[in-house]
């Protein structure tokens, strides 16, 4: 599987599911599962690598505003939400954090960002498809600290200044 059968099957699924990040997670898995264990195996290479490039401070700024907060764990969720919302919006978001404002303008914080189910797709098909674990996946140790300086999401001052298009949206906590 390459780049381009990633996403497509990314975008698949999220279109087939009309956006609902558990209906696009069940969708891609039986995707997943009509395709042989080593696509799904690259599958899942391509997936945790580009959930690593998005480990980044800056991007867990902007879904701190967008979600009105966010733990370690929320922000997985939603690295996990962002992929699953296609190649433009994730690498636009890599671009620039503060472009999220125009990427996803309906963005609700009570129904986006968290697509924790996505996460575990390939696990999912890999094991229907062998009835075993997903293996490693050769990629090295997870990166102990996201990249780039840490800076204080409660701030207000600084995130207005960092995400001026996020912020005159989402800001104001």
């Amino acid at each position: 599987m390459d780049e381009t059968d990633f996403w497509q099957l990314i975008d698949e699924a999220r279109d087939g599911a009309h956006g609902d990040p558990v209906d696009q997670a069940d969708l891609l898995v039986d995707r997943l599962t009509q395709r042989d264990p080593e696509d799904v195996l690259d599958f899942a290479r391509l997936f945790e690598s580009r959930l690593r490039r998005a480990y980044r401070w800056d991007l867990w700024g902007a879904a701190y505003l967008l979600l009105g907060g966010a733990s370690d764990d929320a922000f997985d969720y939603f690295r996990c939400w962002l992929l699953g919302q296609g190649r433009e919006v994730f690498e636009g978001a890599l671009h620039d954090p503060d472009q999220l404002a125009e990427l996803v303008p309906d963005f609700d914080d009570e129904a986006d960002g968290d697509a924790e189910e996505l996460g575990y797709a390939a696990d999912e098909a890999y094991e229907a498809l062998t009835g075993g674990p997903l293996p490693d996946l050769s990629l090295g140790e997870d990166p102990p600290e996201p990249e780039g300086a840490a800076f204080d999401f409660e701030d207000a001052e600084s995130m207005a200044e960092r995400y001026p298009r996020l912020w005159e949206r989402w800001g104001a906590f």
